[in-house]
């Protein structure tokens, strides 16, 4: 098996084992403490522009299938584990964890502590890095790792949204069908929305980067979708006549996104105050609302990435355990008095939800579309198709 080598900006390097593609690549690198769901995690697009290294030991045992992808490609720059199974052991599995990587173009590093790893990012903030299998030199991987470009000031959202519009149907109801020949098989049918079909609210998803399970539980609650370019200007938006808005997750620095984050503003000015038409932000969208209600983004020491992540629902007391992805946040201090803070993150008190006190608009920080969960956080899919009437 071939060496390859991660090297970070502060002269830190990695010796291990490489999987899946070969060659070398640069990347901001975070971790990543969830047990299940590396699939998803491969595939959530707002992981582009990072090298991301998963904080449980032993990766690839379930393999991969086409029912958990997210997006139609691995979106992380390079994917860093403990041990990767040498064998796939579940009926749905299509394709193994390496081949997956190696199909895509993606390089895999096992074989190295990960744990010293996620110590010296906690420590000292996520750094640039640099994977590679071609140049095993450290002080050229190194010098490489500094002068890569990084994630502040990137508008990486443009380089994974859409370049059209498109419509969704599939919703959350899975049928998997058992292989007798003991390959496994899945086929994921067009779910019956649970709301009455009476009435399809239009819900308009603005797509910086969006997760199909956000889709899937937009057409669950009752939605007909229709999904659109993040950088769509909002009279073009508008001009679909939506019942709803909605703001995905995405990848990259969100003070780049000066235009989506004035776009914004025209919509909650002409669709929330002036028609009553709800906005709902995920992640990346619950960041431009912040903006664009005229708050600050900073970007956190080395964020928020797993699937047990406490936060408390303000209105209610209750404690939501939920899946996280991101790396900036909103500084609450900045904010007007018109949004009141409706989630708090309960490791660090950073902001993890907002609302309008008198408007339909609001966003979290986290993902309660969660796949592969947990699901504390899907009630507020609920609340939207309520808003909706």
């Amino acid at each position: 098996m071939d060496t390859a080598k991660l090297a970070l900006e502060d002269g830190t390097v990695f010796t291990g084992r490489a999987f899946g593609a070969r060659g070398e690549i640069d990347g901001e690198v975070v971790f990543n403490t969830s047990m299940t769901g590396y699939q998803e995690i491969l595939t959530d697009p707002s992981y582009h522009g990072q090298i991301v290294a998963m904080t449980y030991p032993e990766i690839g045992n379930c393999g991969v299938n086409d029912d958990d992808l997210e997006s139609r490609r691995p979106w992380v720059r390079g994917f860093v584990i403990r041990e990767l199974s040498g064998r796939v052991s579940n009926f749905r599995a299509q394709e193994s964890l390496a081949g997956f990587l190696a199909r895509h173009g993606v390089i895999g590093l096992e074989g190295i502590d990960t744990r010293a790893l996620v110590r010296l990012t906690r420590v000292r903030g996520a750094m640039k890095g640099i994977l590679s299998t071609a140049d095993l030199d450290d002080a050229s991987l190194v010098d490489k790792a500094q002068k890569s470009p990084g994630l502040v000031g990137r508008d990486l959202a443009r380089e994974v949204m859409p370049l059209e519009s498109f419509t969704w149907e599939p919703g959350l109801n899975r049928q998997f069908l058992f292989d007798p020949r003991g390959a496994g098989s899945g086929s994921q049918a067009a779910g019956e929305p649970r709301a009455p079909t009476s009435r399809r609210p239009h819900v308009v998803a603005l797509d910086f980067g969006m997760k199909w399970n956000i889709l899937r539980h937009l057409v669950d609650i009752g939605c007909r979708v229709t999904a659109v370019p993040g950088s769509m200007p909002a009279q073009a938006i508008l001009d679909h006549q939506p019942d709803g808005i909605f703001l995905s997750n995405g990848p990259g620095d969100p003070n780049a996104l000066v235009e989506a984050t004035q776009a914004l503003r025209v919509l909650i000015r002409t669709a929330a105050e002036s028609r009553g038409i709800p906005i709902f932000g995920i992640c990346l969208g619950h960041q431009l609302l912040g903006q664009a209600f005229g708050g600050k983004t900073f970007k956190l020491k080395f964020g928020h990435r797993g699937a047990n992540h406490p936060v408390r629902n303000e209105a209610t007391g209750k404690i939501e355990i939920t899946t996280q992805n991101h790396g900036f946040a909103v500084d609450p201090s900045t904010l007007p008095a018109d949004v009141e803070l409706s989630h708090i993150n309960l490791n660090d008190q950073t902001l993890e939800g907002l609302r309008h006190r008198r408007l339909p608009v609001f966003g979290v920080q986290y993902h309660p579309e969660a796949s592969a969960g947990p699901h504390d956080s899907q009630y507020l899919f609920d609340e939207f198709r309520t808003m909706m009437g």
